[in-house]
């Protein structure tokens, strides 16, 4: 087993899908698709495979697909097989999250499609030629720091939530 050479964190690519699979919005940023056909038949693969399932992430073609849906859109942010899936995720959450505050929480089609300079400029910054920026991942550093303050804080004071129960009767105490 050979070790990987370090490499900057990179995006293959990031789709915007409506709620029949049909492309608002596409940015490849390697040549693993080169034609339009062959992302269309792509992006049809993973609207199949994602669209009915409640979870998070896919692999599909030996990438790694992370999703989100909302109201009749689909986004999705891909990378390759060995790409670190929180930073994936963080990409989408930022995207997501950039077009919330833009749409004034109204992240649908319409709006979308009204607003689609301001998804340009959201995912340039996001994103810059398939590397993604630090600012994106800095929610990442803050994330690790903050859990392993609350895993500290459970493990001393074993926060077990405890309810009181109530009966007409008595009442018991009982852990939950």
């Amino acid at each position: 087993m050979s070790l990987q050479e370090p490499s900057l964190y990179t995006v293959k690519a990031i789709l915007i899908l409506d709620n029949d699979g049909e492309r608002l919005f596409a940015k490849y940023y390697d040549e693993t698709y080169p034609s339009v056909k062959e992302q269309k038949v792509l992006e049809k693969n993973i609207f199949n495979k994602t669209h009915r399932t409640d979870s998070e992430i896919a692999l599909l073609d030996g990438m790694t697909v992370v999703y989100k849906s909302n109201i009749d859109l689909y986004f999705y942010v891909i990378g390759s097989s060995h790409e670190n899936e929180l930073m994936l995720v963080a990409v989408l959450n930022c995207l997501f999250d950039s077009l919330s505050q833009m749409l004034r929480k109204n992240v649908e089609k319409r709006a979308l499609l009204d607003n689609m300079e301001g998804l340009f400029l959201a995912i340039d910054e996001i994103v810059d030629g398939g590397y993604v920026s630090n600012r994106t991942l800095s929610p990442l550093r803050d994330l690790g720091r903050g859990l392993t303050i609350i895993i500290i804080i459970f493990l001393a004071f074993d926060t077990a939530p405890y309810h009181v129960f109530e009966t007409s009767e008595s009442a018991s105490y009982g852990k939950v």
